[in-house]
């Protein structure tokens, strides 16, 4: 029997307060958005947007720590913003055992003044910086991986153990805190302040966003493994796979990938919603598969996406 459901935050909330809302509670009522601070770059403000209404032009997301192969391909990023104002994020999971097969996936629309400001903002933080960020001393960690498309181009920069060392020591900043110099702790600081803000909880943005809803995908990469028997002593009812023959490509030690488009990628939606992350899912032949949902975001197309 499964537990009842308690809500838990995921990585990545729903994308959130305004800036200017942010300015207000910093500077008072009123207050113009925070400009970039003496260790942020300038003239972030003439940043061009790509064309192209899927067009990604901000993306926050975790890479690397010590987990399984399917957990690292089928990571969803924690907050991704498109150049129509399309903003997707993780929403909360419900903490039971078996957990859901089906992520929590959310969208919300945003208009594109906003998409302007966040691809400022983002600058502002430092993201195109080179300046040393440190490692601090800890063991599997995950970076965190900012990237910002632009019209003319693309920057990125990962950050190894942020949110583990955010504010170690006393207040984020202070210098040798997680084994970081000053400078490293101030970088780091901007970064996760842009983190805190692409990801606070809210039901709208600069008071133009829409209420979040389900992201309806479409297509859905499903990642692969033979099924075990998971020695719980439950009953795990087995579920005809609905989707293209497994078991596909390989995409990690151990792991192979098909995609599911059009009518077929809501079968296997359909399907994933009612079941948990043991399900045993029975292919045309008998094989019985553990399967691992991802669904694709608009700029991605299939299986080969969910690698770097």
């Amino acid at each position: 029997m499964r537990n009842p459901p308690a809500l838990r935050p995921a990585a990545g909330l729903l994308l959130a307060v305004s800036l200017l809302t942010a300015c207000a509670e910093r500077g008072g009522a009123g207050a113009a958005p925070p400009g970039p601070s003496s260790a942020t770059p300038t003239g972030s403000a003439d940043v061009a947007l790509p064309a192209g209404e899927d067009t990604l032009v901000v993306q926050v997301a975790d890479v690397g720590g010590f987990t399984t192969p399917e957990m690292l391909a089928g990571r969803l990023p924690i907050v991704s913003v498109y150049a129509a104002g399309r903003v997707i994020t993780q929403g909360p999971v419900p903490e039971m055992y078996p957990g859901p097969a089906w992520p929590n996936v959310q969208v919300q629309e945003v208009d594109e003044a906003t998409v302007q400001q966040l691809a400022e903002r983002a600058l502002d933080a430092g993201i195109a910086e080179t300046t040393d960020l440190g490692s601090p001393p800890l063991a599997d960690a995950t970076s965190t991986r900012f990237t910002l498309h632009t019209a003319d181009r693309t920057v990125q920069r990962e950050v190894y153990a942020l949110r583990e060392t955010a504010g170690v020591g006393g207040l984020p900043g202070e210098p040798g805190a997680g084994g970081l110099t000053e400078q490293q702790e101030e970088a780091r600081a901007q970064l996760q302040d842009l983190l805190d803000e692409l990801t606070d909880l809210s039901q709208t943005l600069y008071g133009e966003g829409q209420p979040p809803e389900s992201y309806r995908p479409e297509a859905v990469a499903a990642l692969a493994g033979p099924w075990t028997e998971p020695g719980d002593d439950l009953t795990h009812p087995e579920v005809p796979w609905p989707g293209p023959a497994l078991p596909g490509e390989p995409v990690a030690p151990g792991v192979t990938c098909v995609t599911a488009t059009g009518d077929q990628a809501q079968d296997v939606a359909d399907a994933a919603r009612d079941a948990t992350t043991l399900t045993p899912w029975v292919g045309a032949d008998g094989a019985r598969w553990s399967i691992t949902f991802r669904p694709l975001l608009p700029h991605e197309s299939g299986c080969a996406d969910l690698t770097d």
